[in-house]
């Protein structure tokens, strides 16, 4: 009976791969070809964390170093009186607030319409920012999804559309991935530097002949299918390697973390500390240090 439901409904359902029930979606909204619209989830491409990464740590005390926000002369500062600030021109600041900020941010629109098609060469790498994965949000989804992947893979073309993620629009192409779609964020215009410049002092003279016949046949040699896992990061399996070795060798180190201090607590100002400082030694008897007059360079 099981057998003859599932063939009278010609689908059954899929289990979700554990990898994507443990990833939330990044944007979820509909993908647009001029009438069809098809319920779609992005999800990130890369994996982070997957380098290296550490912590400063005072070795005396064995406990994590923190960075606080300070103003020379004030000393650290509560958040709360932190603003936002554009310099437009040398040491002139326009003073922005979260809510006027807000106010301005582009409204989260929860559609991706494919408004061209491109070759995929047409499209200069140095554009390409972020891969991600663009999936069919439910069962419903999947056959016109399926669609435009084929008719795009058919074509051998790459969308092109526009899509807005927390508050910024960024321009996206979409191109058939395996059994599914890669959405790949693209740079604007403005924030790529023309080439030409860096490149005008290397002369228009052709190659010697011969190297470059040379070269090319060890290109020849070389050419080969390209297969990710045979690269490694050699510097992080490196450093792997240093921190089992060390753990094994000797204790790890355990580290305290203090309780972060209260919003609104006393803040002593750094100059009057120093004042307070000076006061005390010339009291003690000590000699007091004078500083050194501006524009003269130490003897």
């Amino acid at each position: 009976m099981a057998k003859r439901a599932r063939a009278k409904s010609g689908r059954r359902k899929k289990a979700t791969p554990r990898t994507i029930q443990d990833t939330r979606a990044l944007w979820t909204g509909q993908l647009r070809l001029s009438l069809v619209s098809v319920p779609v989830a992005l999800y990130p491409a890369i994996k982070s964390g997957a380098r290296l990464s550490f912590h400063q740590v005072h070795a005396p005390s064995g406990k994590r170093i923190r960075y606080e926000k300070v103003v020379p002369g004030i000393g650290p500062v509560n958040t709360d009186d932190i603003l936002k600030g554009y310099e437009i021109s040398k040491g002139h600041y326009v003073l922005l607030e979260d809510e006027e900020i807000e106010k301005v941010r582009i409204e989260a629109r929860q559609t991706c319409e494919l408004v061209q098609f491109v070759d995929h060469c047409e499209i200069d790498p140095i554009y390409f920012e972020k891969p991600y994965y663009l999936t069919p949000a439910d069962d419903l989804a999947e056959e016109p999804y399926r669609v435009i992947r084929d008719a795009l893979r058919a074509t051998k073309k790459v969308a092109l559309g526009q899509i807005v993620m927390r508050g910024r629009e960024y321009i996206v192409s979409i191109k058939p991935c395996g059994q599914g779609l890669l959405l790949e964020t693209l740079r604007f215009a403005d924030e790529v530097r023309k080439a030409a410049p860096f490149f005008a002092d290397i002369g228009s003279t052709k190659s010697d002949k011969e190297l470059q016949e040379l070269a090319e046949e060890l290109i020849a040699r070389k050419a080969a299918p390209f297969h990710p896992e045979v690269f490694h990061d050699k510097y992080t399996d490196a450093l792997h390697a240093l921190i089992e070795a060390k753990a094994k060798k000797r204790k790890t180190l355990e580290i305290t973390e203090d309780e972060p201090p209260q919003r609104g607590a006393q803040v002593i100002d750094l100059v009057e500390a120093l004042k307070r400082s000076v006061r005390g030694a010339d009291r003690k008897g000590s000699a007091r240090v004078r500083p050194k007059p501006r524009g003269k360079a130490a003897a």
